[in-house]
């Protein structure tokens, strides 16, 4: 097995658990280098703690599973086929008294675990988010330089939107420029559907883009990112076109400094939560508290909202590793709407900020 599946055997060991079914495409792929978006079909993986693993996925994606390495037993059925029948006979066929499973709960619909407990009477079922939370939270260096690539393919992705700027394009039109050049470079998707707003449109925090076109004296906001390679990158840059108003630029500039403080503040033992009062802070007490409504960021990797959460209640110290969004804003209805977005990872004694792009306010002419 692999080091990943190893490690999750041995909490399995240490839990006394007897099998953990993954189901989460994400954790799927996290484990077995397989990527899969099986839509409504079954995919998932059974972990056991000595037993050899196995893959259940759709027929045909069964070479696909192959061609990415994955030498263990592997599950394929048709349309025709109950998946469910082949999962309950393989994991009966390791000969173990079945007694506790580790599921995801936040993934695993109801209808999934009630085969589950069907086929398994008096089986007791526990979380497996706290063991895929941890061995995903701190990244190796194949992880980190895939997401290097796909930092650096956002930053590509927001220059293309910034040069595509002109009065009388739609949000859509420049989305459409943005997604065809990222195409051109070999992008296998967006990491979230595209976010370009312009003027009030800015000032909701998942706004959502449409018909409105530029013009002069609009803040545009853009809120993107990619996948490479089954990971994902986050990144959100404000600009304005043509000259803005003094309030304007006064939000931009506070903005600016409660992400770039909160930034610098990165490093080995500081907590999620002192990060994002080091950036609400700067943003209260330049009047705008009430108009920054979001958590400071979030983890990223396979998922582009992953764990951990950085609130202002999260306790988490930061380690070595560690990938996340920096992302305060500020959002106020007629006026304006600004946000500035960077992933970085934590190292041994400070900081990488892996987005790029200028975060100086940029006025498009």
């Amino acid at each position: 097995m692999n080091q990943r599946l190893t490690k999750l055997s041995t909490w399995l060991k240490k839990e006394n658990i007897d099998v953990a079914f993954i189901t989460s495409p994400d954790n799927v792929f996290y484990l077995t280098g397989f990527l899969s978006e099986p839509h409504e079909r079954l995919l998932g993986l059974a972990v056991f703690q000595e037993e050899e693993p196995f893959l259940v996925c759709p027929a045909m994606e069964v070479n696909d599973a192959k061609n990415v390495g994955w030498n263990n037993e592997i599950i394929g059925y048709s349309d025709t086929d109950k998946p469910w029948d082949f999962v309950e006979s393989r994991i009966k066929a390791r000969n173990i008294n079945v007694r506790k499973f580790a599921i995801e709960k936040e993934n695993l619909n109801v209808e999934r675990y009630e085969e589950l407990i069907s086929r398994f009477e008096g089986a007791v079922f526990s979380s497996a988010e706290a063991i895929l939370h941890e061995l995903r939270l701190v990244k190796d260096e194949s992880e980190m330089k895939l997401l290097r690539k796909a930092c650096e393919l956002a930053d590509f992705a927001v220059e293309v939107g910034v040069n595509a700027i002109a009065e009388g394009k739609s949000e859509f039109d420049i989305i459409a420029e943005i997604e065809y050049e990222v195409k051109k470079k070999g992008v296998s998707g967006m990491s979230f559907d595209t976010m370009v707003l312009t003027g009030k449109n800015a000032a909701s925090p998942h706004g959502t883009p449409g018909q409105t076109k530029i013009k002069k004296g609009d803040l545009v906001l853009f809120d993107l990112g990619v996948i490479y390679e089954g990971y994902c990158s986050d990144i959100t840059r404000t600009v304005a076109y043509g000259d803005i108003t003094a309030e304007q630029e006064k939000i931009y500039n506070t903005v600016l400094q409660a992400e770039e403080t909160a930034v610098q503040a990165v490093k080995p033992g500081v907590r999620a939560m002192d990060l994002d009062k080091i950036a609400r802070d700067i943003i209260h007490n330049a009047g705008y508290g009430d108009y920054f409504p979001h958590r400071l960021g979030h983890g990223l990797g396979i998922s582009v909202h992953e764990y951990p959460s950085m609130t202002a209640t999260n306790e988490l110290q930061l380690k070595p590793g560690m990938v996340f969004t920096i992302e305060p804003g500020i959002y106020v209805p007629e006026v304006a709407g600004v946000r500035i977005e960077d992933d970085v990872l934590v190292t041994e004694n400070g900081v990488e900020v892996l987005t790029k792009f200028p975060k100086n306010l940029q006025v498009i002419n």
